[in-house]
């Protein structure tokens, strides 16, 4: 198990859709546990592969007393009822904006094993799922900020430290945006 170095906003990788997981190998299980050990030593509540440069869709989370994994997930809302709140990144670090996310839902998915895995969450859990597989699709929670929360967010990354202003930043549509209410195609949330 290694701690890897995250992948920051403007880096590539964080844009592309990740391959599904082919093979359950003892390659897969270092990378679940280099995820995990990388999760909890930068202190969050998920990581997903693509954040430490991999373009696998495997994530790990920590949430709600809950931890553990998904490899290849997929998830579905539960019920209607939607949570607004502070959402943060490790690949965007030192920063946090309220973010409209679903607040019941389940994934479903494998372990490093290959074995079917079912994981029900709400509030936070439910949160680091939806954000976890969205990176796997290439879509960072700053694609689902309302356009003025997004404009001040940008304008507060431009100036961080970590900012590489030679990676220019895309803003990408989520494909999981919420389907009820007009939908902002620019920005992919609710308008």
């Amino acid at each position: 198990m290694t701690v890897q170095p995250v992948r920051f906003f403007g880096d590539p990788v964080l844009r592309e859709r990740a391959t599904e997981v082919t093979t359950f190998d003892k390659e897969l299980r270092t990378l679940v546990d280099d995820l995990h050990e990388t999760m909890l030593e930068q202190g969050g509540a998920g990581l997903a592969a693509p954040q430490i440069g991999v373009g696998l869709r495997v994530f790990v989370f920590r949430a709600d007393g809950v931890e553990g994994h998904l490899v290849n997930p997929e998830w579905t809302v539960l019920d209607e009822t939607e949570q607004v709140g502070p959402e943060g990144c490790l690949s965007i670090p030192g920063f946090r904006w309220d973010c409209r996310r679903w607040d019941h839902v389940v994934a479903r998915g494998w372990d490093l094993h290959g074995e079917p895995q079912e994981i029900e969450g709400t509030a936070m859990l439910a949160r680091a799922i939806q954000h976890e597989t969205d990176h796997l699709d290439g879509v960072l929670f700053l694609d689902k900020l309302d356009p003025a929360t997004r404009k001040q967010a940008m304008a507060e990354i431009r100036q961080a430290e970590w900012f590489d202003p030679a990676a220019p930043p895309r803003v990408k549509v989520s494909p999981h945006a919420p389907t009820h209410g007009p939908v902002n195609p620019l920005f992919g949330g609710v308008r």
